[in-house]
C-alpha cells in the first residue's frame, strides 16, 4: 500500500454536506459524480496530499443507506492506493484477509476499488484504490 487515498464519510444529504464541509475547509469540493455501481453520490475535498470523499446513498438498499441507518452519519471507510490492486487483493486473500468481490469494480474518482471485509480488520472498513490507466 502506498498512501491514505481517501477517508469516506457517510452523509444523508450531499448537498447540506457540502455546504457544512465547505465551510469547515475553507474550500468547495473539486468534484462530485454518481457511483451507480454502488448507488451513491459522492463529492470530493482535497486536503495536503489526501481527500475526503463524502456519500450520499442513491437506493435505500445501498450499503451507505444500511450503515447510516445502523451507525448513522460518520466515517465510513479509509482508502489505500495500490499500485497494483489484482496483486494486493492476491496478497491480502492469501494473508487471511476477506475480500467483498472477487474482482476490482469501477469506482469514483477513476479507480478501480476493492473492500475488505472490517470484521478481519478491527472493525475498519478498508477500500483499495488504483488509478485507472
Amino acid at each position: 500500500m502506498l498512501k491514505i487515498e481517501h477517508i469516506g464519510i457517510a452523509v444523508k444529504n450531499i448537498e447540506q454536506s457540502n455546504v457544512l464541509f465547505s465551510k469547515l475547509f475553507g474550500k468547495a469540493p473539486y468534484k462530485s459524480e454518481k457511483v451507480e455501481s454502488e448507488n451513491v453520490s459522492t463529492s470530493f475535498f482535497m486536503m495536503g496530499e489526501n481527500k475526503i470523499e463524502l456519500l450520499e446513498a442513491t437506493n435505500p438498499d445501498s450499503a451507505i443507506a444500511k450503515f447510516i441507518d445502523k451507525k448513522g452519519e460518520g466515517i465510513h471507510h479509509i482508502a489505500f492506493e495500490v499500485s497494483d490492486i489484482y496483486a494486493e487483493m492476491k496478497r491480502l486473500e492469501m494473508e487471511g484477509f476477506t475480500l467483498l468481490s472477487t474482482e476490482p469494480k469501477k469506482g469514483a474518482d477513476n479507480k478501480l476499488i476493492c473492500f475488505l471485509h472490517p470484521k478481519a480488520t478491527n472493525g475498519v472498513l478498508i477500500e483499495l484504490c488504483q488509478e485507472i490507466k
